[in-house]
């Protein structure tokens, strides 16, 4: 059964520091970090919040590139974070090496079941991910951390009928919980997802454990 959106002690026990990190103030020098974050673009908040809690990094020294589509490897890589960076076995995806940057995060998200790949032994990471598939990604990692999950209104939306089957009950928490918020009348389900939302995203999934 879904529940309302609590967090379970011990669960934000574990993610106490990341959740203070990201919850703290940054310095006002902190928005001329990236050439490409506006100070006053809505995301900049989240970025320089993600960035500085070691979830997200920038693209280049300068640039944090707000507008690139999101990975299959850069999501479960941001969640492996967050929970800790947590050893891992080997994955059995046959297009994930060993010794790459994410090689590590796909083997937890498989072995947590995060992350079930397209189902003939590829992970594809470098694949983009939409917006229902990051928030499916979103409601698995709280299913594993034992986090409570929410159940938003997602039919009250115009385009409800373009959520997969398979996404729904991660769109619907992902919208109950805040998480993901549409536009106007819209969840678009089937937009690519940018690191600028991931930012956001990331942010919000945390701010519940601040309380």
């Amino acid at each position: 059964m879904k529940k309302c959106n609590r967090w379970k002690k011990a669960s934000c026990a574990a993610l106490c520091a990341v959740c203070l990190t990201l919850g703290a103030a940054v310095p006002a020098s902190a928005s001329t970090a990236f050439e490409d974050v506006d100070a006053k673009a809505w995301y900049a908040p989240a970025v320089e919040k993600t960035v500085s809690a070691g979830l997200l990094s920038g693209t280049g020294t300068t640039t944090f590139s707000p507008g690139w589509a999101v990975t299959r490897a850069m999501a479960v890589t941001v969640l492996w974070r967050l929970a800790g960076s947590p050893a891992a076995g080997q994955c059995t995806f046959t297009d994930v090496e060993e010794g790459t940057w994410y090689a590590q995060a796909v083997a937890w998200a498989e072995e947590k079941g995060i992350a079930s790949g397209n189902g003939k032994g590829l992970f594809q990471p470098e694949s983009y991910v939409t917006r229902e598939q990051l928030a499916v990604f979103l409601y698995k990692y709280a299913q594993i951390q034992e986090l409570d999950t929410a159940e938003g209104k997602i039919d009250l939306y115009s385009d409800a009928k373009e959520i997969s089957a398979w996404a729904r009950d991660g769109m619907e928490h992902a919208l109950g919980a805040g998480i993901l918020q549409g536009s106007g009348s819209k969840l678009m389900p089937q937009k690519t997802a940018t690191r600028a939302e991931l930012a956001v995203m990331l942010v919000r999934l945390t701010t519940p454990a601040m309380g």
